[in-house]
């Protein structure tokens, strides 16, 4: 910290005004060109931009918008395609400034002070109607007071802002900006976004599924062993844009994600806002949990067979799932009740592809790939905020995944993840599902598979079988449905 501190005061000397201001013109080509780089321009925009859009282009509502998630999921490109989309809704392109906050050149440079520089480096000194747009946020110390400052000084223009230490931003966002920011949060890509950015809409088509008494629409493949195909990449890399497209880095995902993403956030975001000293046991931890993920844990076992002191393991659990690398599921019992005592859990990886990156990437075949299937079809669900997912166990069964009524607490539906086949002919060992739903008076539930889609009737419970690609891909889908609809 003294170090980079005494490099701060050395370049803070040796920058001068007009270096920022050269540098504030060329990140910002558009003042000149009115057009966005064309390698921006070319980036497939990502289908969660059509729900950023709105807020970010919203100016009747005095808030900034605070744009967090993982690293290398596409805010920056995000931002970018926002600059193009304001410029053909007709904004004039010198009323857009992007400023790259990380960049060593605005160190100790507060973002007032940035949003003048860039007013005078366009050439005017008009205060309204301006779209600042501060990528990489967290790097500006004190950011939340600054960012509320400005939204309250300057009543005409719109403060978007973006980070990566998104455990950081969500925090001192609500506790700081509480009335004057929006948080919205990108996350990794479904499988839906990976199908539609590869252009592979094709293979795909919907079906009306009676579910519970009603129509509803669920999608599968017209060429399942495609989509299957795809879905193993998708689990493998699909987690981010800029690797679903990359053969050089599938060929070496670790070098990619474990540097670029794992380790950045395990050894320098997460250390330096939480004050963690012993990185290397929280970086131990998280390599645990994720060979393990969809696995149960209890702070007890976890602590044996990682290491881990069981009083530091739920403040590093918590930071993890803060950070959004993983997500901790709660149990229930045979009945549905939930526990007096949470002694055991889930944990399962935000990203499936974090694992590949980890360790090696998985064939349809492997041992593994059921684990990474359930953590698949999990992350699909994850993307809904208001919704909880939970799991069942009891001494003599699991069921996968459950969902509770908001007001009943009760089961209203349930859900066994299945890389196989052989349920289909043979529900009667679908031992612990049924008994489940008997109990729990569900008369239906859903079995995913590899590429067989069935209906059967089994003791009176209505089980549709459906191959786990095609579930996944029309989780993703709806869940962005219905956020659209909101």
């Amino acid at each position: 910290m003294y170090i980079y501190s005494e490099i701060s005061k050395i370049m803070l000397q040796n920058v001068s005004k007009s270096q920022v201001l050269e540098r504030l013109r060329f990140e910002n080509s558009w003042w000149v060109n009115g057009h966005i780089e064309e390698d921006y321009l070319q980036m497939s925009r990502r289908l969660y931009f059509e729900l950023f859009k709105p807020l970010a282009m919203d100016t009747d509502v005095r808030r900034a918008l605070v744009l967090m998630g993982p690293r290398r999921v596409g805010k920056t490109v995000m931002l970018f395609h926002l600059v193009e989309e304001l410029i053909l809704k007709g904004v004039n392109p010198q009323k857009i400034i992007f400023i790259t906050i990380e960049n060593p050149i605005y160190i100790n440079r507060g973002l007032e002070q940035l949003f003048e520089y860039a007013k005078e480096a366009v050439g005017s000194d008009d205060a309204n109607g301006w779209y600042v747009l501060y990528d990489e946020i967290q790097y500006c110390k004190d950011w939340e007071v600054h960012l509320k400052t400005l939204v309250d000084t300057h009543r005409q223009c719109k403060f978007i802002a973006s980070g990566s230490a998104a455990a950081a931003l969500k925090y001192k966002s609500q506790e700081s900006g509480a009335g004057r920011f929006t948080d919205f949060l990108l996350p990794p890509l479904t499988f839906h976004e990976y199908i539609s950015l590869k252009g592979l809409d094709a293979i795909i088509k919907p079906i009306d599924i009676n579910w519970q008494g009603n129509s509803a629409t669920f999608y599968t493949s017209t060429h399942i062993d495609q989509l299957n195909k795809h879905f193993i990449d998708y689990i493998n890399f699909g987690g981010y844009p800029e690797v679903i497209f990359s053969e050089k880095i599938q060929a070496n995902p670790g070098r990619f994600i474990r540097q670029d993403i794992v380790d950045k956030v395990l050894l320098r975001d997460l250390p330096s806002l939480y004050g963690i000293s012993d990185v290397q046991e929280l970086n131990a931890l998280f390599t645990y949990i994720a060979y393990n993920t969809a696995n149960e844990f209890s702070y007890e076992a976890l602590s044996t067979s990682s290491g881990v002191p069981k009083n530091t393991l739920k403040k590093y659990i918590d930071y993890l799932e803060a950070a959004f690398l993983i997500k901790q599921v709660r149990r229930i019992d045979q009945s549905g009740k939930r526990f007096q005592r949470d002694n055991y859990f889930k944990l399962y990886l935000t990203n499936p592809s974090l694992r590949s990156a980890l360790f090696a990437p998985l064939t349809a075949t492997d041992d593994l790939i059921g684990a990474m299937v359930e953590t698949a079809i999990f992350d699909q669900w994850m993307h809904r905020e208001q919704f909880t997912p939970w799991y069942a166990r009891w001494s003599k069964g699991e069921v996968d995944m459950v969902g509770l009524d908001d007001k009943t607490l009760k089961p209203q539906w349930a859900l066994e993840i299945k890389w196989s086949n052989r349920y289909v002919e043979n529900p009667k060992e679908l031992k612990s599902l049924i008994p489940f739903c008997l109990e729990n008076d569900l008369d239906a539930a859903f079995v995913t598979t590899i590429d067989k889609e069935s209906k059967q009737v089994y003791k009176g419970v209505h089980l549709q079988f459906m191959p786990a690609a095609a579930y996944a891909y029309t989780v993703g889908k709806n869940t962005l449905e219905s956020k659209m609809k909101k």
